[in-house]
């Protein structure tokens, strides 16, 4: 077999360098990450590119520019550094004490479940380190192509992109509004009643709006009254606000419904049932610690399902006056 030139002319600085420069799309912002001076890092990139006989970066002005060898070579080194931590926590899972990193993403709507399940990890196996990106669902959806993450955590996965995934937990989505609100007198308000309010949305990309439009378009409901809000909790505190009504998890307005802050509207079609789900494309190898955790998470998931879908006793509403908002 004969050896790659390029073993014993790159080193493991040198594309870690090359990494941080690779994500950072900065020089500098490379520098402060890896605690070196801007020329060491400008050194480093000079004589990688001198090993591969390419250039990977131009500067045109103040802006960096990626060439085409930066691509490819980005794509190799986050294969090579994944096998150096799978041998590293593979190391130390026979030595009994496993240790390592996961590397979560998860959709917005499921930040109210993760932190949970990372508690109750990082109790039984404190030497984890864990790293959690909260993220819309067209970002996760990018992270999955680009196996940026361990996991990603979301619903409604795609059925069409290789994907292994495994269900964890019921995410409801209900039409809500505040207490007070004339809808909630309606004997049978349908989705067109609804509709006719100003309805909170977030942004494009969102995994809720994606949902709602797509049951609106299914019921020929026109959504002409939007206001557009970038995180369930703006949208939330829009609601309570009286701003207008809106689409969200169960799991998020939860504790406000409990204390009187939001209602819930009975509407055809609705709860919109789906799970959030833990992802990863097939072709990425689990490394030790991931398939810890997707063995921890199976384990409790009657504890999850029982903490987080028991609904809670109502608490009173201590005359919190909520006047109608005409539109």
């Amino acid at each position: 077999m004969t050896t790659p030139k390029l073993l014993h002319r790159l080193t493991f600085r040198q594309l870690e360098v090359f990494q941080a420069v690779y994500e950072q799309q900065s020089y500098s912002r490379a520098a402060e990450r890896l605690a070196l001076t801007q020329p060491a890092v400008s050194a480093q990139i000079r004589q990688l590119e001198h090993v591969l006989e390419q250039p990977l970066f131009k500067y045109s002005g103040k802006t960096l520019h990626v060439l085409p060898a930066a691509d490819a070579l980005a794509s190799s080194t986050r294969g090579i550094f994944g096998q150096v931590s799978r041998l590293q926590m593979a190391l130390s899972d026979l030595a009994g004490t496993l240790e390592g990193e996961l590397n979560l993403a998860a959709v917005s709507t499921a930040q109210y479940v993760v932190p949970h399940l990372l508690a109750r990890f990082r109790a039984r196996y404190p030497n984890v380190q864990v790293s959690l990106r909260v993220c819309n669902r067209s970002q996760a959806l990018a992270r999955l192509a680009q196996q940026t993450d361990d996991l990603v955590i979301m619903a409604r996965v795609p059925e069409d992109r290789g994907l292994v995934s495994m269900p964890i937990l019921d995410n409801a989505l209900i039409p809500v509004v505040w207490p007070g609100h004339p809808l909630l007198d309606m004997p049978a308000a349908t989705l067109e009643d609804f509709a006719h309010h100003y309805v909170l949305m977030r942004e494009p990309g969102s995994g809720v709006r994606s949902a709602f439009e797509a049951v609106a378009a299914r019921q020929r409901v026109t959504l002409a009254h939007c206001i557009e809000l970038g995180t369930n909790e703006a949208v939330k505190q829009g609601v309570m606000a009286q701003l207008g009504v809106s689409v969200l998890p169960r799991l998020a307005v939860r504790l406000e419904v409990q204390a009187g802050l939001l209602a819930e509207l009975p509407l055809p079609g609705f709860p919109l049932r789906h799970s959030w789900c833990t992802v990863y494309p097939r072709e990425r190898v689990p490394t030790p610690v991931t398939e810890l955790f997707l063995g921890f998470v199976h384990e409790h998931l009657g504890e999850l399902d029982a903490h987080f879908n028991t609904t809670p006793a109502p608490m009173p509403n201590h005359g919190v006056a909520c006047l109608p908002i005409k539109t």
